[in-house]
């Protein structure tokens, strides 16, 4: 099935128009992407990892995250994706948006869901990744050192998770 995602100008205003996944933008075209990072009632965080098959960053460790379909919000984005990705169902009073980092043409808005959950009930989905793990923020610190997180999404995540803690 094929994606379409709305398109922003550099200062997040709807250009009207929509964009087909795997296209390249245009210069000045934008899109929304959702970052969720999840922490459970043993103040860990979910990591799964990517599958060998994956273009980018095979093999390395990740959140959930995802492009925000076209009319959708990125709140709505990020409970889909975290559905989809883990099998957790979030609703939308159990999502924080941290803040929104500009990433080469996209806007990534990083959510934080904190929920109660059963450790071994996560369902991976097929294709993408292949295992997870419930880490402590300093074994995710010590990931990112090591470079075993995928995408430069950790720093902004780092920057608002020590605003709440």
């Amino acid at each position: 099935m094929r994606e379409f995602w709305d398109l922003y100008d550099h200062e997040r205003k709807l250009l009207g128009k929509t964009h087909q996944r795997g296209l390249p933008l245009k210069e000045g075209e934008y899109h929304v992407v959702v970052s969720v990072w999840t922490l459970n009632q043993d103040g860990h965080f979910l990591i799964t990892l990517r599958s060998e098959e994956k273009e980018l960053f095979p093999g390395h460790w990740e959140n959930t995250a995802g492009s925000v379909m076209s009319g959708e919000t990125s709140r709505e984005a990020a409970i889909r994706e975290l559905r989809e990705e883990t099998g957790i169902e979030a609703s939308p009073d159990e999502i924080t948006c941290l803040g929104t980092v500009l990433k080469v043409a996209s806007f990534v808005d990083i959510f934080l869901v904190r929920k109660t959950l059963d450790p071994d009930s996560i369902r991976l989905q097929e294709g993408e990744t292949t295992d997870y793990r419930w880490v402590s923020y300093e074994e995710l610190k010590t990931l990112d050192r090591q470079g075993m997180l995928a995408f430069p999404l950790f720093d902004p995540f780092q920057d608002a998770v020590e605003k709440l803690f």
